[in-house]
C-alpha cells in the first residue's frame, strides 16, 4: 500500500494537478473570504469565527476532490496498466486504500496553509484571542472526515469508466446528494425532516463544526468511506484478468 500511495503522491506532483488543486483551493477561498463583498466576506461578518470558510470549503471540495479522484482508475484503465497494477503482488484492498490516501493527504496539504486564516482571526478579534477555538477545531475535523467521504466516492466513480469527464461528472453528483440532496428531501416532509436530514453528510458536517465530536457523526463518515472504498473493491473484482 506505502508504494501506491508513493507512487500516487508524485505523480500528482509530477504534473501540475497537485499544484493546480491546492493553488484553486486556496485562491478560490482567499478571493471569497477575504476580497470579494458578500455572505462569505469574513470582514463584513462582524465576527471573529471561520464560519464562511468552513460554509464555502465543502461546495469547493465538490468540484475539486472529484478532479483530483477521477483519474485514479480511470486513467489505468484508458492507458491498459489496470491490468498489471492488479496482477502485482498487493491485495485489491491495499491498492484502493494507496490511492484513496494519496488523494486524501493531496487535499489535506491544501487546507493545511489555511490555519494562517485562524491566526488571522484571532489578532482581529476584539479583544485579541477573541476566538471559539473549540467550534474551530471540531469543524477543521469535520472537514477532514467530509474529505475522506469525498475522496471514497470519487475514488469508486473512478472505477465506472475509463473516461475521466465521466468518472468526474458522476462524483460530483454523488457528492451533491449526499451533502445537500437529504437536506433537499427533508423539506418535503417535516414530519420526518430530521431523520432524512441526519442521512446526509451536511447534518453531521454541522454538528462537528459546533465543537462537539459526536461518535454518531465520526461513525456517519466513516461508514460512508467503508461503503464506498468496499464498492471500488468489488468493482475491481469483476474485472476479468
Amino acid at each position: 500500500m506505502k508504494a501506491i500511495l508513493l507512487r500516487e503522491i508524485k505523480s500528482f506532483f509530477g504534473s501540475p494537478i497537485g499544484y493546480l488543486v491546492i493553488g484553486l483551493f486556496l485562491i478560490l477561498n482567499g478571493l471569497f473570504l477575504w476580497v470579494f463583498q458578500g455572505d462569505y466576506n469574513i470582514l463584513n461578518t462582524g465576527f471573529a469565527d471561520l464560519s464562511p470558510f468552513f460554509t464555502l470549503a465543502p461546495w469547493i471540495f465538490i468540484f475539486l476532490i472529484p478532479a483530483v479522484t477521477m483519474r485514479s482508475f480511470s486513467d489505468e484503465k484508458k492507458q491498459g496498466t489496470l491490468e498489471l497494477l492488479l496482477t502485482k503482488p498487493l491485495s485489491i484492498w491495499e491498492i484502493v486504500n494507496g490511492k484513496f490516501l494519496a488523494a486524501v493527504a493531496l487535499i489535506i496539504m491544501a487546507i493545511i496553509p489555511t490555519f494562517i486564516y485562524v491566526i488571522a482571526i484571532s489578532k482581529l478579534g476584539m479583544p485579541e484571542g477573541n476566538i471559539d477555538m473549540g467550534s474551530t477545531i471540531g469543524a477543521y475535523f469535520g472537514l477532514l472526515f467530509l474529505i475522506g467521504a469525498y475522496a471514497a466516492i470519487g475514488i469508486f466513480s473512478s472505477t465506472l469508466s475509463d473516461n475521466q469527464i465521466v468518472a468526474f461528472i458522476f462524483a460530483v453528483f454523488v457528492c451533491f446528494f449526499f451533502y445537500f440532496g437529504f437536506e433537499g428531501i427533508a423539506t418535503l416532509s417535516p414530519s420526518l425532516s430530521a431523520y432524512i436530514a441526519a442521512l446526509g453528510m451536511q447534518d453531521h458536517f454541522k454538528s462537528m463544526g459546533r465543537g462537539v465530536i459526536d461518535t454518531r457523526d465520526i461513525l456517519y463518515f466513516a461508514s460512508i468511506m467503508v461503503l464506498f472504498l468496499s464498492f471500488t473493491v468489488y468493482k475491481l473484482k469483476t474485472i476479468k484478468l
